[in-house]
């Protein structure tokens, strides 16, 4: 069923923004017009932008961590809401951020509550949070459900930094393998070619192939960069559309060491997020729909998203987690558990806590696994093209040694 996201004005006149789901736009706008709203915009939700929905926000964990942090800390101290924001909004040294604060505020002074205020930014504020503090401000503990989310947050900027240092390492690793091969190519071997074309000798056939490429490199340079951007642009062209992105994403889960990576920081994400929402209250279908969201694979977001239309149903979560044939035993297994016992908080949380761990131990194992093989690849093509350049000298000493 599709969804419309929607800017309404309720009868006093109040702004609201949200999400409803519906089977064409006309029935979406019979259900707003049905609970009595006045509807100033309405516009559908494309398959596409929803699966890159986590992947558009503008914001880092860690700055939103930091902004729930200090949100918490002035609430405690016992500043009204209106002034921490405003002390916020001066303090905070992010500009997108310190702007959305700015606009908050000025929704909250217009008789908006801060989740209604806060949704109206939801470019910068991600639903995960907006529901935590609508969830808090409805129970009276707004300063336990930004405390919450800040954890959440810090967890979460954790988990990226550990998957970034299990890419980027092997990434820098590769360039600079590429960066001693291109000057080698372009600058070291032309000078060996030049030296060479003045002694009229035969030269072995490893060092002219080597000095053809050499050659060929050097004059269609450009050539090569330009099929490299086209390729890199090429790449993600396809994997904004939803057939490239779920191929992509396919491959990712099935490749050698990064596959295990994917499953499990996508699994840490799914538990931890789950684990936050359900214990401030959130209900089930909210928390998995916010849920689908954050996952980075498009792939369990799908499976989530079937989820949700599961327990919709009266059917228990673990049952469509293991029908879904990408969750490891241990998700649904303990997430069973939890609703067995009834304390599925509880339970989601160690299982975070669990692939937090596999995602750390996974991520050591492929910097581990990467770094010799590149060092060794580096050595061989270098080495390659030493003894290259090293045997036509080779040969010219042993000419002069049979004279």
């Amino acid at each position: 069923m599709p969804g419309y996201y929607y800017i309404v004005a309720d009868k006093s006149g109040k702004e609201k923004r949200g999400k409803v789901e519906a089977n064409n736009k006309d029935s979406a706008k019979e259900i707003l017009k049905k609970d009595g709203y006045m509807i100033l915009s309405l516009e559908e939700q494309s398959q596409s932008f929803d699966m890159n929905f986590s992947m558009s926000r503008k914001m880092k964990p860690r700055d939103l961590s930091v902004f729930c942090r200090q949100f918490v800390s002035i609430l405690e101290a016992g500043v009204p809401m209106k002034e921490a924001l405003a002390m916020l909004e001066e303090q905070t040294e992010n500009k997108t951020l310190k702007k959305s604060i700015g606009t908050t505020l000025t929704n909250i002074e217009k008789g908006n509550t801060l989740a209604d205020a806060m949704r109206g930014e939801s470019h910068v504020f991600p639903p995960m949070l907006i529901n935590m503090v609508e969830a808090g401000e409805s129970s009276g503990n707004l300063e336990m459900a930004f405390s919450r989310m800040a954890e959440q947050f810090e967890k979460e900027a954790k988990l990226k930094a550990t998957i970034r240092k299990a890419t980027i390492y092997p990434i820098v690793l590769v360039c600079a393998c590429i960066g001693v091969i291109a000057v080698m190519l372009l600058y070291v071997i032309p000078i060996f070619i030049d030296m060479f074309k003045e002694i009229d000798m035969e030269m072995p056939a490893f060092t002219m192939f080597v000095m053809g490429v050499s050659e060929w490199a050097g004059t269609h340079i450009y050539i090569i960069v330009a099929i490299v951007a086209a390729i890199f642009a090429g790449y993600q062209a396809y994997y904004r559309t939803e057939k490239g992105r779920k191929k992509i994403d396919k491959i990712k889960m099935k490749m050698p060491l990064f596959g295990q990576l994917v499953v499990k920081s996508n699994c840490s994400r799914f538990a931890r997020t789950a684990s936050t929402l359900l214990a401030a209250g959130v209900p089930m279908i909210d928390c998995l729909d916010i849920v689908s969201r954050i996952v980075t694979n498009v792939h369990y977001s799908i499976a989530i998203k079937e989820a949700r239309e599961d327990v919709m149903k009266g059917i228990p979560l673990s049952e469509p987690l293991r029908n879904a044939g990408i969750f490891p035993p241990m998700v649904y297994h303990m997430t069973g558990i939890g609703e067995e016992t009834g304390n599925i908080e509880s339970m989601l949380n160690k299982l975070a806590d669990y692939y937090d761990e596999e995602v750390e131990i996974t991520t050591q194992t492929i910097l581990a696994a990467m770094e010799p093989l590149i060092i060794v690849f580096m050595a061989v093509v270098v080495g390659s093209l030493v003894i290259a350049s090293i045997l036509p000298i080779a040969a010219m000493y042993e000419g002069l040694d049979n004279i």
